[in-house]
């Protein structure tokens, strides 16, 4: 009898142990993949809303950026008085010419450099003169239609015959006498590896796939460890279905399924190439992380089971303070970051809308920043990142907000700041930075910045005012750094 009620008992105790093992661990378990979904979900819409966008407006200004030296050679091309006035003279003596594009050539580092003439129909490049365009002839239809432009200039993709046919992305810069007739085209190109190198780079800074796509669907360029292969949207499994719809758009956020992984796009049109520029991300990477936390919850519900409830409470509210910690503060420095600016910039315009009250970004980066990292080396770099961080915040006042934009690239948004406050402003950050000596390793460093800055003006987006403060910040540096412009 006291054997059956101990064997009894220790059933009874064993199914009791079992119920709460499995109330314990389907609690958790519920708990776990509740977690595991809505940090999905949030990750998703971080995604799809912040990052992909972020990051192609960040390559898009990048393109622009990239494209902008070889547009200033050709506009220089086309002003030039020497072309025009060797035109204008008749084109006596080809030798001038040949001698004028080697040098634009190889000062500029240029692929190629030309000047068709519409006189005499000759294409001239940096060897000679290369033929005569004409009207009838295929590869030559480029030159017909840039005469028909109502645009300065063009960008195009087409083999170069001075070169083997090499695919060239040429900027064909149309050209103009005295009394505005129209003489002829000039420009230079860029071999298409060259291009096909800055999506490599966007691709390895960013951590995104990359690609470009013409109005006809077809891939133009990709980077070399893109994953795509295929030559056409058409082709390319998942998003063959949604090609038609994402070229009618000038833009938009895709989801498509590729070889078993959720990709999320998000394109834009960029009128300049004439391209679409496709920004990819593979979901399944970016949750790697949320599955390893929720794996590791469901091993530890195994092992300690009373502890479970506690320790996915502990978890879930650590792992969020450490999303909101790194979605606004930059980990090197301590500053606020790009998600955050965008946050900030976004309310301080609408309450500048509202009241009409001053509003003023001001853009800076370090001069010659690479030259500290080539000699002092990059965890010097760092430090002076942040040294120089601590002292434009130093140096504002504590509405101001100081945020890294990206490298050596800060922005610092000016709330109730008109033009001449924030110039103001930007030179005692200047003379802040530069007059500081900033030691790392008993090593002396010293530093200056180049601002530009720029006033929110009525009907400003956040585009076109970070567009004004950035070309006063390349005017800076083209007017020789440590100066503040205004745009």
């Amino acid at each position: 009898m006291l054997g059956s009620l101990r064997v009894g008992g220790v059933v009874d105790k064993r199914r009791l142990i079992a119920l709460l093992g499995v109330l314990l661990i389907g609690g958790f378990l519920a708990t776990s993949l509740l977690g595991y979904f809505v940090a999905r979900r949030s990750m998703h819409q971080s995604i799809v809303a912040t990052e992909l966008p972020l990051t192609s407006d960040n390559i898009y200004s990048e393109i622009q950026h990239d494209l902008l030296r070889p547009i200033f050679v050709s506009s220089m091309m086309a002003n030039d008085t020497f072309l025009r006035d060797w035109v204008l003279a008749g084109e006596k003596d080809a030798t001038q010419i040949t001698r004028y594009l080697n040098e634009i050539k190889t000062r500029y580092g240029a692929f190629t450099s030309f000047f068709i003439s519409e006189r005499t129909r000759n294409y001239y490049h940096a060897n000679g003169i290369l033929k005569t365009v004409r009207e009838d002839e295929p590869r030559d239809v480029w030159y017909f239609r840039v005469r028909q432009l109502t645009e300065p200039y063009e960008i195009n993709v087409d083999p170069d015959m001075a070169h083997q046919d090499a695919m060239t992305i040429f900027i064909n810069y149309r050209v103009f006498g005295y009394d505005q007739q129209y003489i002829g085209v000039a420009g230079v190109g860029l071999t298409v590896s060259a291009m096909r190198q800055l999506i490599n780079n966007y691709q390895q800074k960013y951590g995104r796939i990359v690609y470009f796509v013409d109005k006809a669907g077809n891939i133009v360029f990709s980077g070399n460890d893109s994953g795509v292969t295929e030559e056409s949207l058409m082709h390319r499994e998942g998003m063959k279905e949604i090609a038609t719809q994402v070229l009618s758009a000038k833009r938009g956020d895709y989801q498509y399924e590729y070889k078993g992984h959720t990709h999320l796009s998000n394109v834009r049109f960029i009128p300049d190439l004439n391209w679409y520029l496709v920004v990819e991300k593979v979901e399944d990477e970016a949750l790697t992380g949320i599955r390893q936390t929720l794996y590791t919850n469901l091993a530890i519900s195994l092992l300690v089971s009373l502890l479970i409830l506690a320790a996915a409470t502990y978890t879930v509210n650590s792992f969020q303070r450490r999303l909101e910690l790194m979605a606004t503060t930059d980990k090197l420095t301590g500053l606020a970051n790009r998600q955050a600016y965008d946050l900030l910039m976004a309310q301080a315009m609408k309450d500048t809308q509202r009241t009409g009250e001053a509003l003023s970004l001001a853009l800076f980066d370090i001069d010659n920043f690479k030259t500290v990292n080539d000699r002092f080396g990059h965890l010097a770099g760092d430090h002076v990142i942040t040294t120089v961080g601590e002292l434009a915040k130093s140096s504002l006042r504590a509405s101001d907000i100081v945020c890294r934009w990206g490298g050596e690239e800060y922005i610092v948004l000016l709330s109730k700041c008109s033009e001449s406050d924030a110039l103001h402003l930007a030179e005692k950050m200047r003379v802040t930075i530069a007059q500081a000596t900033i030691t790392h390793e008993d090593k002396a460093i010293q530093t200056t910045a180049s601002f530009g800055i720029a006033q929110y003006r009525p009907g400003d987006t956040h585009d076109t005012l970070l567009s004004r403060a950035d070309h006063a910040l390349y005017a800076a540096k083209d007017a020789g750094r440590n100066r503040v412009v205004v745009g």
